[in-house]
């Protein structure tokens, strides 16, 4: 899902670099150093993932990992997500520089709006309510990330109008992936790391 370089308008980039500066403000004033190894492991995760890619117009279609990363993280994946993108943009040039902001916001926003809806229902017992909050917010987070990247597009030229279609119909089965690969991560740290589960940004979700 990284919008590679001299498809988007610069009103667009602009309002991506301003987005994505303040998320990482946000998410670097609410770490602590308890938190840096969980951030650079998701990192690390977020990075390999999408390192399969298969490109698809001016995007590309790979698993993303930042329902995962924003259940774990909240404001944090903003700075996780963007070190990630910042190392492909340089080492592989996937995505690119101009467009750093846009593609760091086209993930971590998805991924702090899956925190929101989904943080309380994941720590609990219930049964039905944690499989189906774990699975949407895989599967939640992908759909979003797709709506941003289409309105990015349509923003700059309404011709990507198809291209954008085309970018959600592509990552259906990546949102079932997705959900299917959030579900069994949460449920194996809720059996040996359920503490992990239950705070985030230092405070309690509940």
């Amino acid at each position: 899902m990284h919008i590679s370089e001299g498809v988007l308008s610069a009103p667009v980039l602009v309002a991506g670099a301003a987005v994505a500066v303040a998320g990482i403000s946000v998410g670097l004033r609410r770490m602590d150093t308890d938190n840096i190894p969980k951030v650079a492991v998701l990192s690390s995760a977020f990075f390999v993932a999408s390192l399969i890619h298969v490109p698809l117009g001016p995007a590309s279609v790979h698993l993303i990992l930042n329902g995962i990363s924003g259940i774990l993280l909240g404001w944090l994946s903003f700075p996780s997500i963007f070190i990630a993108l910042t190392l492909q943009a340089i080492l592989f040039q996937f995505g690119g520089i101009t467009t750093l902001g846009v593609n760091t916001v086209v993930m971590a926003l998805p991924a702090v709006i899956c925190f929101y809806l989904f943080r309380v229902y994941v720590r609990r017992d219930n049964g039905f309510l944690f499989y189906a909050s774990a699975f949407s917010c895989g599967a939640l987070s992908v759909f979003l990330s797709c709506i941003l990247v289409a309105a990015a597009l349509i923003s700059t030229e309404k011709s990507f109008m198809t291209v954008a279609k085309l970018i959600v119909v592509a990552h259906l089965p990546i949102m079932v992936i997705e959900g299917i690969m959030t579900l069994f991560c949460l449920l194996f740290l809720k059996k040996v790391r359920p503490e992990l589960l239950e705070y985030v940004n230092g405070t309690n979700p509940q």
